[in-house]
């Protein structure tokens, strides 16, 4: 049952990358604000649908483990969350936000893979913090995810204009040499490391009564926020329409896709928390290789033609994120 979790996880995390990737359009300078409302208002529903669903059915016990169904629509959730889970949703948010803007300066191959090393970062935060351990496994994971992401920026910063306009002919989307294309991705990789040590300081230093299953309704609950922020910086501060897309896009093709956007991102957390309440040791390095599935979308539906150092930069990423999927504390 765990393993389908867990693969469905896969798909439809690689799915938001795949389809936030096509609802984005270069020439929507907000297109980022607009990927953030359609998830904002996809895990919006499910949490309302949690909390109706979770009136009827009894309360989970205390230390008991959760049904496998409980993992997906029960919720324990009280207004207070809200507040105690805010600070660490909302930085989550922000790098989430940060990585959608990226989407426009760099192929989706290349900005994956890094995005999804936010977890060496985070261990070592952990680890200086005394909340984890380094085993020698998880130290070879961090150095292969850190050289990885190193040798991506060296060969993308490096690689030929005319070389990389050639790659790029056959896809929708035309990028120029740009140091921000490379360090949005770094940066959203910051954020959500400091997100993840935001969970674990609320775990290890015991500050709030607070279940999984309230502070993922919370973290819901605050993407709800971030894309009423969305609609009203586009409408009514930046005055511009919001279901726009740029001169030549084509707007229903980016609503669609949008909407599966939000729709994946949804899916997906809601069967890595199902996961998350399992015993299946290997369904958290399972879910970490959606990055994988990415790139390998990008190249099938995105025409994204990488070259072979760019492969290699990522297979390094790749197999540094298994091992810290399998061996890490954090």
């Amino acid at each position: 049952m765990y393993f389908i979790f867990a693969l469905i996880a896969l798909l439809a995390w690689s799915g938001s990358d795949l389809f936030s990737k096509t609802g984005t359009s270069q020439k929507d300078k907000h297109s980022h604000w607009k990927v953030i409302f359609a998830v904002g208002v996809i895990m919006g529903l499910h949490a309302v649908l949690s909390l109706v669903v979770s009136a009827f059915i009894p309360p989970l016990e205390d230390g008991a483990d959760p049904e496998w169904w409980r993992t997906l629509i029960y919720t324990d959730f009280t207004p207070m969350d809200f507040v105690k889970y805010l600070p660490v949703a909302a930085i989550y948010l922000a790098a989430m936000v940060i990585g959608y803007a990226g989407l426009r300066y760099i192929e989706l191959s290349v900005s994956s893979p890094i995005c999804n090393s936010s977890g060496s970062l985070a261990l070592l935060i952990c680890v200086i913090l005394g909340w984890a351990a380094l085993e020698l496994w998880t130290i070879i994971g961090v150095v292969l995810i850190t050289l990885g992401i190193i040798m991506l920026g060296v060969v993308e910063y490096r690689e030929d204009e005319t070389v990389k306009l050639m790659r790029q002919d056959k896809s929708n989307f035309k990028y120029t040499k740009s140091l921000i294309a490379i360090l949005i991705p770094v940066i959203y990789l910051v954020m959500d490391a400091l997100g993840t040590v935001g969970d674990q300081m609320i775990s290890e230093l015991e500050l709030f009564d607070m279940s999984e299953f309230a502070s993922n309704t919370a973290f819901e609950f605050t993407a709800v926020l971030f894309a009423i922020i969305a609609f009203c910086w586009v409408k009514f501060v930046k005055k511009e329409k919001f279901f726009t897309f740029g001169e030549g896009a084509n707007t229903k093709a980016i609503r669609r896709n949008l909407l599966i956007g939000g729709i994946c991102e949804t899916i997906g957390q809601m069967f890595y928390m199902a996961v998350m309440f399992s015993d299946f040791d290997a369904g958290m390095p399972m879910i970490s290789a959606y990055c994988a599935a990415s790139v390998l979308w990008s190249r099938i539906f995105l025409k994204e033609k990488l070259s072979w150092k760019h492969y290699l930069a990522i297979l390094t990423v790749f197999v540094g994120i298994i091992l810290l999927g399998i061996f890490s504390p954090v």
